[in-house]
């Protein structure tokens, strides 16, 4: 009994001193187990976070949707009147130049009562629009203009994809070329690799054909002078009306045509005319004496016999 007792005294002092060892952390341990929240409690704080960001969200953040990648040829035409034709046309060149583009054509043309220079920009397409609303704005007052586009993005992924298999097949068609040991089959092999390269460099060609007119906006303007006449729209008339004026116009132009051929013949025709009454005695005397002289009858061997019967 002795041991006994002794054996569960030292099991409760070792409790005890065990519980007593850990008041110094055990503080800590419950104060961060009641300060942490519970899973559930946690995910309804996060839910709750969640939801009112997602309210919040459409108040703060402004979405940009990302345009597509398309290919587009944009192409604009317009005419613009302006006090001088010349300082115009510097002035359009140099907002071209400000804006990335060159000038690729410029005609230009100088009468007593008219002015007038044509000029055709390259423009990038991301500054096309703001160059066109100054080209319209500062060189003078804008009498027409004429914007349209082309949308080229298939063709464009056609041609590309027809490139690369064009240039797999002349490298399969090269690799071949290595390996061929007989005469024929060498000279079959170069003949395919001359055709499939002519097609792929026309490929390329037109690959580079729409690089160039997709890479940049073409922009022509037409500068007039004050004196020059202004440029009047023109309505295209249908119905009855107007086909009855398309025909009787056309009938006009034939009949016009047609007097302005026989005036440029007629005094042709009228010296011709008296070269052949001056002609026509000679010629019938030319006639007259082609023509064969008849023969003179010959008398037969049986007539002389009946007549000298007769006598």
């Amino acid at each position: 009994m002795a041991a006994f007792l002794l054996t569960a005294c030292g099991g409760g002092g070792e409790s005890a001193s065990g519980v007593a060892d850990m008041p110094a952390s055990a503080p800590s341990v419950a104060g961060e187990e009641a300060a942490a929240p519970a899973p559930a409690a946690r995910e309804n704080l996060a839910g709750g976070s969640d939801e009112g960001d997602a309210k919040a969200a459409p108040a703060t953040t402004n979405v940009t949707v990302a345009p597509a990648d398309r290919s587009i040829i944009y192409t604009a035409e317009m005419t613009v009147r302006a006090k001088d034709v010349a300082a115009a046309a510097e002035s359009a060149k140099r907002m071209v130049t400000e804006a990335g583009g060159y000038v690729a054509e410029e005609r230009s043309n100088s009468f007593a009562s008219r002015q007038e220079s044509q000029l055709t920009f390259k423009i990038p397409p991301g500054q096309y629009p703001g160059t066109l609303s100054r080209l319209g704005k500062e060189l003078g007052e804008t009498e027409s203009l004429h914007q349209g586009t082309q949308d080229v993005t298939g063709e464009v992924a056609d041609v590309a994809a027809r490139v690369k298999s064009a240039e797999a097949a002349v490298a399969q068609f090269r690799t071949l070329l290595g390996k061929a040991e007989k005469i024929g089959e060498i000279m079959d092999i170069e003949r395919e690799i001359q055709s499939r390269t002519a097609d792929l460099e026309a490929l390329q060609a037109r690959q580079k054909s729409l690089a160039e007119q997709t890479g940049m906006a073409t922009v022509t303007i037409t500068l007039v002078g004050p004196s020059a006449p202004p440029v009047e729209p023109v309505e295209e008339e249908t119905g009855f009306l107007a086909g009855l004026k398309a025909g009787w116009t056309g009938l006009k132009n034939f009949a016009e045509a047609l007097s302005t051929i026989v005036g440029a013949l007629l005094p042709w025709l009228v010296v011709l005319a008296v070269l052949a009454v001056l002609a026509l005695p000679w010629w019938r005397r030319m006639r007259r004496r082609q023509q064969p002289v008849p023969a003179p009858v010959a008398a037969s061997p049986a007539r002389d016999e009946e007549l000298v019967e007769k006598e």
